[in-house]
């Protein structure tokens, strides 16, 4: 099955020390979705293209990557 890169919104929490956990994403039509757990963090490249820091994610039961390129985040998503 083909994925493609989906820009998303997301909030997170950045403590004092710099660390960031993204709490919630967000997509174009304004739903929200609570990310459950962040089971691992590391810099990685994305088979959909581009690389940055990979937050693997549970959402709602699914295992999910979400990226921290630059200043924008993106999910691998099963739709264009």
């Amino acid at each position: 099955m083909e994925l493609y890169k989906r820009y998303v919104d997301v909030i997170l929490m950045q403590k004092r020390t710099g660390d960031i956990t993204p709490m919630y994403l967000i997509w174009e039509n304004g739903q929200k979705y609570k990310i459950d757990k962040v089971l691992s963090r590391e810099r990685r490249a994305s088979p959909v293209g581009g690389c940055g820091m990979r937050y693997v994610c549970l959402i709602q039961g699914n295992r999910r990557n979400l990226y921290q390129e630059k200043d924008k985040w993106f999910i691998e998503s099963h739709q264009p």
